[in-house]
């Protein structure tokens, strides 16, 4: 009897931790006529989308990181390169990206804590994106200099809020 008590609190607390430690999720769609290799930071990437295709991926809480699409890579094995948004030759990138790359930032809450998310073009810009939340707005930007971006490092109003175990998607050429 006293194992059948413990076990069941055991697994009430892991319970309870799981549910505090969820992950968002992410779907990555490429819209563009032409092939783009998403990459992100720590999620890595390495994935080729051809047009019409999508990637998901599931985020950990806790996060922070960025997405971004490389474009006119050619790759052999894990290593090759690509025209923007390169990172250091690598097909599943560890490092950001070289310029110019339009950026996808997020900051996953934990333990039911707001999430945070923007488009960023300090890293400057190499293709269409839009970034929404499944609970916040859609955030559009079509071409540089879009008002919809971060343009500079210490322009914090670009920065949107949403609620934990949100769903989140990155369209390229939106």
């Amino acid at each position: 009897m006293e194992f059948r008590a413990a076990s069941s609190v055991v697994f009430l607390l892991l319970a309870a931790f799981a549910a505090g430690a969820s992950a968002a999720s992410f779907t990555i769609i490429n819209n563009c006529g032409y092939t783009v290799w998403p990459a992100g930071i720590p999620v890595g990437g390495g994935v080729q989308l051809d047009p019409g295709q999508s990637w998901n991926v599931d985020v950990p809480a806790g996060t922070s990181g960025r997405f971004w699409g490389r474009t006119g890579c050619s790759f052999n094995g894990g290593s090759g390169h690509c025209d923007s948004g390169d990172c250091a030759g690598a097909l599943s990138c560890s490092v950001s990206g070289q310029t110019p790359a339009t950026l996808a930032e997020y900051t996953i809450g934990a333990n039911g804590a707001q999430d945070f998310y923007d488009i960023s073009l300090v890293d400057g810009f190499n293709q269409p994106m839009d970034f929404s939340c499944s609970t916040g707005v859609n955030l559009h930007c079509p071409a540089a200099g879009c008002s919809d971006a971060y343009l500079f490092p210490t322009d914090d109003t670009k920065t949107h809020a949403c609620s934990s175990n949100s769903n989140y998607q990155v369209t390229f050429c939106a």
